[in-house]
């Protein structure tokens, strides 16, 4: 502030590097930064910042002045050499560089991200349990989000590559300390299932005979020869028809016709004898209900 009472103005930042992958950093190999949507500056660019009087969280707009590619990011450490910033190897193939290009940094005030939608770029991407809570965590190493751009993100030591459709309420948003909803695209080459068109549902409830599962025969068969009647009587047998002979019935024999989604039941035929059976019962018991019935007017008189 001046002694006249006026706020100082911020200043932009606005400046260019050369650009290098986080693989050629010395030292140690930094897969924190490869991780994450930050770069890594030279100290002098802190000193020049802090006298531009920025605006914080210092955030950086990227410009390929070569190929006209834009994209924004944040700052994770001050310690690169001197002319020289190290990018996340996603962010140099967005931007289309190589080893040693020339970048444009300019500084940048993003509006805070109240929504975003992403598209896998692989389907393995559907193994995930829960992928939103996976793009949240990996999330935390990023400061900004541009639509357009394609993300690399790591879970169980495989990166998933994730491109953002949309972002709002702009095309560059700050993603620090905010709440964003999140969705997803279907992954690219993804074909929703053809849905099996089901039948009549009459035709998949047929009845079948359970003569239809009993085994064929297969080697002895006990009490396979004709009986004779204590009484001397003759069996009745047609003569033109074959004396048939099935081996016992056994449960648990599978339908290996089985069609999917079908629903069959097992049902016995009534034999003649037993309609027989309940019909003789039946004028049986309208008998006795006829006699009662006389029985009980006659009383009445």
């Amino acid at each position: 502030m001046f002694g006249f009472g006026f706020l100082e103005m911020p200043r932009p930042f606005n400046t260019q590097y050369r650009c290098y992958s986080v693989s050629m950093l010395p030292g140690q190999e930094r897969l924190d930064v490869e991780k994450g949507g930050k770069i890594i500056m030279p100290p002098s660019a802190l000193d020049q910042l802090t006298r531009l009087n920025i605006v914080y969280p210092m955030l950086f707009k990227l410009t390929n002045p070569r190929e006209g590619r834009i994209t924004h990011c944040g700052v994770l450490e001050f310690v690169a050499d001197e002319g020289k910033i190290y990018l996340p190897y996603w962010m140099m193939q967005n931007l289309f560089l190589d080893e040693g290009d020339l970048l444009n940094i300019e500084s940048a005030s993003l509006p805070v991200a109240t929504f975003s939608k992403f598209q896998p770029q692989s389907e393995d991407f559907l193994d995930i349990s829960n992928p939103k809570a996976v793009l949240e965590n990996a999330l935390r190493n990023f400061a900004c989000l541009t639509t357009g751009d394609v993300v690399a993100i790591t879970y169980n030591e495989k990166v998933y590559e994730l491109r953002v459709l949309e972002t709002k309420p702009g095309n560059a948003v700050s993603i620090i300390e905010c709440d964003m909803n999140v969705e997803f695209a279907p992954p690219v080459g993804y074909s929703e299932p053809k849905k099996i068109v089901k039948e009549n549902q009459e035709e998949h409830m047929d009845t079948i005979e359970p003569i239809t599962y009993e085994p064929e025969d297969q080697g002895f068969v006990a009490f396979a020869g004709q009986g004779i009647r204590l009484d001397g009587k003759v069996r009745k047998v047609k003569e033109d028809e074959p004396p048939l002979i099935k081996a016992s019935y056994k449960r648990g024999v599978p339908d290996y016709d089985y069609q999917f989604g079908s629903l069959k039941f097992i049902r016995a035929p009534k034999k003649d004898d037993d309609k027989k059976k309940e019909s003789a019962e039946t004028s049986t018991f309208e008998a006795f209900s006829g006699a009662g019935k006389s029985l009980r007017q006659a009383k009445t008189v």
